[in-house]
């Protein structure tokens, strides 16, 4: 399972483990934690993405905009601002 989810990208990979989860029934969420290293909040989360629609999310994009680590530029300009 983790050589699959390791060639995944992030969101397939949690939307997988959501998947696998609700097979499992009760339980499923803390097993597939314990096998994936996926917090249990995660695993939550992409089983509510998936029940709900597609809709705003793009599908040319691993994350949504805004979504993920600041750019280094914008980094730089803001530790600049307290030195």
């Amino acid at each position: 399972m983790n050589l699959l989810l390791s060639r995944l990208e992030e969101q397939q990979r949690c939307w997988f483990a959501a998947v696998d989860s609700a097979r499992i029934g009760h339980g499923g969420d803390r097993f597939i934690s314990a096998v994936t290293g996926l917090h249990i909040d995660t695993i939550r989360r992409a089983r509510g993405e998936l029940a709900s629609t597609r809709e705003g999310r793009p599908a040319n994009r691993v994350r949504l905009p805004g979504g993920g680590r600041p750019s280094l530029e914008k980094s730089r300009r803001r530790s600049s601002r307290y030195s």
